[in-house]
């Protein structure tokens, strides 16, 4: 179990490519073998020692609150960090800037995998001296649908490709990151509006990002095929 730290969920989406699944339902709430993506990583979070979580909500926030609300792990604190227009995965983080003051994972609630992150949280501790972030990587089926990265023998991130086509290899950013206060510090700096993280962020970052690859399963479940093979394979694991 790691050490105590803090966790910002990413929630708030509209889930369009997911439609009609989503029309009723947030994407947070999506089931894998009948289990909320939400409670996965809320279950998650809580086996890794982490003490607090923000949980921002824009579509179907009502849905999401009453959830939370529902199923409250008696062990983690959770803020709802409710927004009246979708702020950007920066945006989010920006706004609760003061809630991460301490070492924070930031993810998106609609990805899977059976990675426990431990070694995420373990290789954050142990980066490399310049890197203010540090990001999972895993292997995709689809890179040009992902943010590609190219990294030096420290796996410190010298290059990104943000879904372009023909991208040079398969090692994609898992849009799960840790950071400190460091990197906090870094972003209060910065005369920019940044809205989104793989676009506005990483950028500003080259050689400044420790990654973290895992050969675990991991996948998007923004649309039906990839939600209905996330089912799958978490349904034959349990064969």
């Amino acid at each position: 179990m790691s050490s105590e730290f803090k966790a910002i969920l990413l929630a708030a989406g509209l889930g369009k490519r997911l439609r009609p699944l989503t029309l009723n339902k947030p994407k947070c709430l999506m089931e894998i073998n009948k289990v909320p993506l939400l409670k996965i990583w809320l279950e998650k979070l809580v086996k890794l020692g982490c003490s607090e979580v923000l949980i921002n909500t824009h579509y179907l926030a009502e849905q999401v609150k009453e959830f939370i609300e529902k199923y409250k792990p008696i062990e983690l604190k959770i803020k709802i960090s409710h927004e009246q227009s979708l702020l950007g995965t920066a945006g989010t983080l920006i706004k609760n800037i003061d809630f991460a003051d301490q070492t924070t994972l930031l993810m998106h609630t609609d990805n899977f995998t059976n990675c426990n992150l431990e070694g995420l949280l373990s290789m954050h501790k142990n980066k490399s001296e310049n890197c203010l972030l540090t990001m999972l990587t895993f292997n995709s089926h689809n890179p040009s649908s992902c943010g590609i990265v190219e990294t030096d023998k420290r796996g410190v991130l010298q290059y990104f490709h943000e879904k372009v086509k023909n991208p040079p290899s398969n090692i994609a950013n898992g849009a799960i990151y840790v950071f400190d206060r460091q990197f906090i510090s870094w972003l209060k700096e910065q005369n920019q509006e940044f809205k989104d993280f793989s676009k506005d962020v990483i950028p500003c970052l080259t050689n400044r990002i420790q990654t973290w690859h895992t050969n675990d399963f991991f996948i998007d479940i923004g649309t039906p095929d990839s939600l209905m093979k996330a089912q799958m394979i978490t349904k034959i694991e349990k064969e």
